[in-house]
């Protein structure tokens, strides 16, 4: 009788693993699926991708939409950056125009002092006049034609400078506008100025306060 013991496969004789711990790892990155989910990641970002699609189309489409909304209408921030009040030049001029529709209407230094000068010039020629209105003409009726005139003259260039300020804005840069006060002061000016204007013209013309006449 054999008694020789039958071999037995022992575990080292087993056929190792033929495949390496590096393709384990490979083949576990390129699962796109999530560890915890276990969800496809790029079909996810697609989704995502295409509600964001869906949802920019949407907003542009209730834009168009919109009856309010016009696509010639400006835009109001760019419309307010254009739109700026005009300069220091405008405000002093205004300022000038006005002063000068004042000092006008209530005498300039410069017309009395032409005044003074004709009246002596007047005294000078009224001893060789032959009646009592030439020598009445010529001490005050001279002197006072020669004051109506030089304050109309100032009361004529505040009208014409405040005309000036106001239609400034039309004809400089666009999107240029006076501030109000400025506005009132233009107005102002001409206002006075053309009152002025009037009140000389017709004092200068004797039709406001003619000389008087001699007695007799």
């Amino acid at each position: 009788m054999d008694t020789k013991p039958t071999k037995t496969d022992t575990p080292a004789d087993a056929e190792p693993d033929a495949t390496p711990a590096g393709d384990l790892r490979d083949e576990h990155l390129d699962d796109p699926r999530d560890e915890n989910t276990g969800e496809n990641t790029a079909e996810k970002a697609a989704e995502k991708a295409a509600e964001k699609a869906d949802e920019k189309a949407d907003e542009k489409a209730d834009e168009d939409l919109d009856p309010d909304s016009d696509p010639d209408d400006p835009d109001p921030d760019l419309q307010e950056a254009e739109e700026r009040p005009t300069g220091v030049a405008a405000a002093a001029t205004a300022v000038t125009g006005a002063g000068l529709a004042v000092v006008a209407l209530t005498g300039s230094w410069v017309s009395r002092v032409l005044a003074e000068r004709q009246t002596l010039i007047g005294q000078i020629e009224s001893v060789n006049a032959a009646s009592t209105e030439a020598k009445i003409d010529a001490l005050y009726g001279d002197a006072w034609h020669l004051t109506a005139l030089v304050n109309g003259c100032f009361s004529a260039l505040a009208l014409i400078i405040g005309v000036l300020v106001l239609a400034g804005p039309s004809f400089g840069a666009p999107g240029r506008f006076h501030p109000t006060w400025v506005k009132a002061v233009s107005w102002a000016a001409v206002a006075l100025g053309a009152l002025g204007v009037l009140i000389f013209g017709l004092m200068y013309f004797d039709a406001l306060t003619p000389l008087p006449k001699a007695a007799g």
